[in-house]
C-alpha cells in the first residue's frame, strides 16, 4: 500500500501559505515528517485526514481518491492528532468500546475481543476501569494510539505524538509505535529528532510547507560524512567570530560549556575537531537552507 500526494497547496485566509505544491510517496512501515513549528505538518496531516480541504493537488491512498472518496478512506484511518480530547468521566475501556460502535465494530464479542487486546498492547489493561480524565499524559497518549489502531487501520497518522512527555513515556510509546505492523502506512509527524531517528526507515523534512528533503535517514547521514566539525568556545565574541566564518550547524551547552558544530567541505583548523554527524545536523542543515521557489 503506498500513499501518493501530488502537487498539494493550502494558503489560509490571513494569507498563510501552509503548503505550496507540496509531493510526497509514502510506502508501508513507519514514515517521519519532521519540520519545525509552523512549518505546515499538521496541515498536510488533516489534510490526509480528510478533515480539511487543500486549495489544488491530489490525494491517492493505492487507486483510493483520499480528497473525493471521504467515507472510504475514514473506514481504513487512525488518527492521532497533535490535541484530542476524551470524555474525562468515561474510562478507557467503556470509551474504546463506544469508539468500536462508531467505527462499525457491531458484535459485542468480537468488539471485546478488540479493545482487551488494545488495551494489553497499549499497557493500559490495569487502568483500563479508571476514568480518561485520571490520566497521565503519557497514559492519554497510549490511549490515543489505542483508539486509533481500532478496526485494523491501513493508514495511521500520528501528529506530534511524543511532545510533553517524560523520557519514560516517551520510550513506552515510540516502542508501542515501533511495534505496529509493517503492512500499514504510517505517518510520525513530528519536531523532534530522536523520534525520527529511532523508528523511521524513511523520512522528509518539510518547512513553509515545502519539502526540503526526503529520503533514508542512513543515506542523508552519508552526505555529510567527514564534513561535521566541534569546538568549544569561551565567549560570545569568539562564538560570533565562528557565525561570520563558518557553516554554523547548531550550538548547545556541553558541561556548562558552548559547543559550536559547523558544516565544512575542508579541515576548517582553528581547533576545531572532526566529530560523527549525526540526524539532527542533517535536520538543522536542511532547514537553513533558502526554500525552492514555487512558481505561481
Amino acid at each position: 500500500m503506498a500513499l501518493r500526494i501530488s502537487n498539494l497547496s493550502k494558503t489560509y485566509s490571513n494569507g498563510v501559505k501552509a503548503l505550496q505544491n507540496l509531493s510526497l510517496t509514502i510506502g508501508n512501515n513507519m514514515f517521519g515528517l519532521l519540520g519545525p513549528n509552523g512549518a505546515g505538518k499538521s496541515t498536510l496531516m488533516r489534510t490526509i485526514a480528510t478533515l480539511q480541504e487543500p486549495d489544488t493537488g491530489e490525494i491517492f491512498l493505492d487507486d483510493l481518491n483520499v480528497l473525493k472518496e471521504k467515507d472510504k478512506v475514514r473506514a481504513l484511518l487512525g488518527y492521532l492528532p497533535q490535541e484530542f480530547g476524551v470524555y474525562p468521566r468515561m474510562s478507557a475501556s467503556d470509551m474504546l468500546h463506544h469508539l468500536g460502535v462508531m467505527k462499525g465494530i457491531t458484535n459485542a464479542g468480537e468488539r471485546k475481543e478488540i479493545v482487551d487486546a488494545l488495551l494489553q498492547q497499549t499497557n493500559l489493561w490495569d487502568s483500563r476501569k479508571k476514568n480518561l480524565g485520571t490520566y497521565s499524559g503519557g497514559m492519554k497518549q497510549r490511549f490515543g494510539i489505542a483508539q486509533a489502531l481500532l478496526a485494523n487501520p491501513k493508514l495511521i497518522i500520528v501528529d506530534e505524538p511524543t511532545a510533553g512527555l517524560d523520557p519514560a513515556e516517551r520510550n513506552r510509546f515510540l516502542n508501542l509505535l515501533g511495534s505496529i505492523g509493517q503492512n500499514t502506512v504510517v505517518i510520525l509527524s513530528t519536531h523532534i529528532v530522536g523520534d525520527v531517528r529511532e523508528l523511521c526507515p524513511r523520512m522528509a523534512v518539510i518547512a513553509g510547507g515545502q519539502v526540503l528533503l526526503e529520503g533514508a535517514p542512513a543515506e542523508t547521514l552519508e552526505t555529510l560524512h567527514g564534513r561535521i566539525f566541534s569546538k568549544i568556545v569561551a565567549s560570545q565574541a569568539e562564538m560570533t567570530a565562528v557565525g561570520e566564518g563558518h557553516t554554523v550547524v547548531s550550538t548547545q551547552l556541553t558541561g556548562g560549556r558552548h559547543e559550536v558544530r559547523i558544516y565544512s567541505e575542508t579541515d576548517p583548523g582553528a581547533e576545531f575537531v572532526p566529530v560523527e554527524q549525526n540526524l539532527e545536523d542533517v535536520y538543522f542543515l536542511t532547514i537553513k537552507q533558502p526554500k525552492p521557489s514555487v512558481a505561481a
